[in-house]
């Protein structure tokens, strides 16, 4: 079967990049597979092999592929500088069924892929194939290369794992995006009490600046602490004439941090669950956000703050 139509091969592109990155949690490595997959799919068709589904083929093909990434990476991340957090897309949320489209953005929230980088490469892949795309463990068995009594086992020990520290998203859309924006008009007026008031006793606040720019060393907890430290941090960006653009990041609601010439500098990611902010992700790390636009100069907009 071969698969030469742009809709076709553009739905491949999607499926895999859709396990990619939930694996690798890096869109560069994720695309690197993408390519990788579609050359492999076309090379097989035109050999004459019996693809009686591209899409499954391509999703197996994406997820070994994914699997030997995360191996070969693993050393990489163990040296990482400060706190590792996935490179951030900005999403929209488009589909005719709500409810399933909320749990495919929930699987691509920043935290839930900071949960998965806890799993090993086959257990990431048992799950996510399981839970998120819904694949038979005979069908997950064949992929991974194991038994299928293994690969339900795989399966249920990363989803034990996952429950106990997946992050609690229990508000709607429109609740998140009214709480997002109440969280952002909170910061820019300098309001720590209207910011505190809106953090659960127990928010962290993670910061990914991978050693090229200034960023937390390790994750915050505490309501106050979180509340002054962004506080803080919007001043700065005040005085430095950054801009911040509400986002929807990886299906959660955040915002894009600008210079004053509209190129970016960051990325944050909220995760909200009932009335509060449970979780604030930032992305500074110049190298994650170059897929998004232009990059700015965080150093540069820090100094011009301090002035």
């Amino acid at each position: 079967m071969t698969v030469t139509a742009p809709e076709e091969i553009a739905d491949l592109r999607r499926t895999a990049f859709g396990v990619a990155y939930r694996m690798l949690g890096s869109v560069a490595e994720a695309e690197d597979v993408v390519q990788d997959a579609l050359i492999r799919v076309h090379d097989a068709a035109r050999e004459g092999e019996h693809i009686e589904s591209p899409r499954a083929y391509i999703a197996t093909v994406a997820t070994r592929l994914a699997i030997n990434h995360l191996r070969s990476a693993r050393v990489r991340r163990e040296a990482y500088v400060g706190e590792w957090l996935p490179e951030p897309l900005l999403t929209t949320d488009v589909a005719d069924d709500p409810a399933a489209q909320a749990e495919l953005t929930d699987s691509l929230s920043l935290a839930f892929l900071v949960v998965l980088e806890t799993l090993s490469p086959e257990q990431r892949a048992a799950f996510l194939l399981r839970d998120v795309f819904d694949y038979g463990y005979d069908e997950i068995a064949a992929i991974i290369g194991t038994s299928e009594v293994n690969a339900r086992q795989l399966a249920t020990r990363a989803r034990r794992h996952v429950e106990a520290r997946r992050p609690r998203f229990s508000a709607s859309d429109e609740q998140r995006d009214v709480l997002a924006a109440r969280f952002l008009a909170a910061a820019q007026d300098g309001d720590l009490a209207a910011l505190e008031a809106l953090l659960s006793d127990d928010v962290v606040l993670r910061g990914d600046g991978g050693g090229k720019v200034p960023a937390l060393a390790r994750a915050l907890r505490g309501r106050g602490r979180v509340a002054r430290t962004f506080l803080a941090w919007a001043k700065l960006g005040a005085r430095a004439g950054a801009a911040v653009r509400p986002a929807r990041v990886n299906g959660q609601p955040g915002a894009v941090l600008l210079d004053a010439v509209g190129n970016i500098v960051g990325v944050m990611a909220l995760e909200v669950a009932g009335d509060h902010v449970v979780g604030i992700s930032s992305v500074v790390n110049p190298d994650k956000l170059g897929h998004l636009g232009a990059v700015g100069d965080m150093r540069a907009l820090l100094e011009r703050g301090r002035r």
